[in-house]
């Protein structure tokens, strides 16, 4: 004997406004999902100075011109979180033929509880001098830490920004802010 299967009743709708038995419009009304009104805000999340050794160039590829930039140490200190920046990363750059420089950084910052969080950056920079200020100096960051206390980092969408690091130090600072949806 097999068991009846139940509709949902979004698959009920969907069905009978395919047979022709309702109106489509109301079948994707009673399907669409409400989106929340307003504009999602940001909170800072951490502010990070990320130090680096001199750029390694890699050359010219079909895409533009390849350098990896070291990382070498730092530190990062927001309201949830602080620590330094592990060093034995890279930030890998491209630039492109239209003069935009592509940044994929990936490494690990230790939190001063000890616990490693992943990081992959990546982003796109731009000044029409080749030197700071930048015009436009933007990041999207992710984040792999391990379920816990710091796993909020896990749950979120974030953007950076990227301007220069302290004067006479070779290095980038980042201010990283948590996408947060607007209140329901």
């Amino acid at each position: 004997m097999h068991e009846q299967q139940e509709l949902t009743r979004r698959q009920a709708l969907l069905l009978t406004a395919g047979a022709g038995l309702l109106p489509a419009a109301a079948a994707t009304a009673a399907t669409t999902t409400a989106v929340p009104s307003g504009v999602p805000t940001l909170h800072l999340a951490y502010e990070a100075v990320v130090t680096l050794s001199a750029d390694v160039v890699h050359g010219r590829t079909p895409y533009g011109e390849r350098t990896r930039a070291p990382i070498t140490g730092g530190w990062f200190r927001g309201p949830r979180i602080a620590g330094k920046i592990v060093p034995g990363g890279a930030d890998w750059q491209l630039v492109r033929t239209d003069g935009y420089l592509m940044v994929d950084a990936g490494y690990f910052m230790e939190e001063e509880d000890g616990t490693q969080i992943h990081v992959r950056n990546r982003g796109l920079w731009h000044s029409p001098t080749n030197d700071w200020p930048a015009d436009y100096a933007l990041s999207t960051p992710e984040f792999e830490a391990p379920i816990g206390k710091h796993d909020w980092l896990n749950k979120h969408v974030f953007v950076g920004t990227i301007g220069p690091g302290p004067e006479g130090v070779s290095a980038v600072t980042l201010r990283i802010w948590q996408v947060l949806m607007p209140a329901r």
